[in-house]
């Protein structure tokens, strides 16, 4: 009888932008694994990226591995197993790693069939040795990770509030004088809120790194509410000095709908004034009166500040994202 843990699991490697039957059998197998796991199993940068016909195809490397459901009719449709996305920036020889496998074939050597290819790949020189994200960092994650010699190296935590509709506990959104609230203007705010970020985030790659194409896809998706896209401007000349980005997860799976403080930012010039906190709060309260019972956001566990006054706020762990890396 064949072991199916040993079973043999071919990889297909695709070069830039998947096509539209590939990219639709993989956002099939994140929301089967995100259902299963309770964590999307990709970052939403990356899911822009895989849509995205601008990327450059030099940055972009999806690793997939089928099953044929019907091994008795070769003809049968084959099911997505699993797959590694490998995004790189070519400019500096780096490469971030997301691997998900279905919650149908686990156990079964498809991780490992993945992360040998990717492997392979980092060995022959054709892409650098990446670091990889474990979303929910899995018991099977961590196993896989250290079964290729990677260490952790970086912990991103989800924390999450859970109130009543009516925001009654939080605290009030003190705004210094000669600022003001306001919601983001589509068509009229997205270079200067783009300047504003890259200045708050300035230290951090990821954020600060944002550019038009990536703001213009995240605007086009559903979730996208310019009314929780909150911005502390100045009074006399109208510069964006801070920012709140709300975000309205759909209910899936019959659990409700989750809000989250998506990006909060205050540029150099304005911090101490306290904007950060008041934004939170600010974000906060306008989801809690859409209704919505449950907030989640991340944050670095290194980030002492930032975990002080979510906690304040009364947020708790819930759940968290690993980076490993190679050595």
């Amino acid at each position: 009888m064949t072991d199916e843990r040993v079973m043999p699991w071919p990889v297909t490697v695709t070069k830039g932008t998947p096509d539209p039957d590939l990219l639709a059998q993989l956002r099939e197998l994140a929301d089967a694994a995100a259902n299963a796991d309770g964590n999307p199993p990709l970052s939403e940068q990356t899911l822009v990226d895989l849509r995205s016909a601008e990327t450059d195809p030099d940055a972009l490397l999806v690793f997939a591995t089928y099953a044929n459901d019907d091994s008795s009719d070769p003809s049968a449709a084959q099911a997505l197993a699993g797959i590694a996305v490998l995004i790189r920036d070519p400019s500096e020889d780096t490469g971030v790693l997301e691997l998900v496998v279905h919650p149908a074939y686990r156990e079964k050597g498809v991780g490992t069939a993945l992360a040998s290819a990717v492997q392979e790949n980092v060995r022959a020189g054709t892409v650098p040795a990446p670091q990889a994200w474990s979303h929910g960092n899995h018991e099977a994650a961590v196993e896989l990770a250290r079964r290729f010699g990677y260490r952790p190296v970086r912990e991103l935590l989800r924390l999450r509030l859970t109130r009543g509709a009516d925001a009654a506990g939080m605290p009030a959104a003190e705004l210094p004088n000669g600022v003001s609230l306001r919601s983001f203007r589509p068509g009229e705010d997205e270079d200067a809120w783009l300047a504003a970020n890259a200045a708050a985030f300035a230290h951090h790659p990821e954020q600060g790194g944002m550019t038009r194409a990536d703001l213009d896809a995240r605007m086009a998706e559903d979730w996208f509410d310019p009314e929780g896209f909150l911005l502390a401007v100045r009074d006399d000349d109208g510069a964006i000095l801070g920012f709140h980005w709300t975000k309205v997860h759909p209910g899936t799976g019959g659990h409700p709908p989750l809000g989250e403080v998506y990006v909060v930012g205050v540029v150099p010039e304005a911090q101490g004034m306290g904007l950060g906190r008041t934004l939170t709060i600010a974000g906060i309260r306008h989801l809690q009166d859409t209704g919505l019972q449950a907030i989640m956001l991340y944050v670095d566990a290194d980030n002492a500040p930032a975990m002080a006054l979510y906690r304040r706020l009364g947020f708790v762990r819930w759940d968290a994202d690993v980076m490993y890396a190679a050595g």
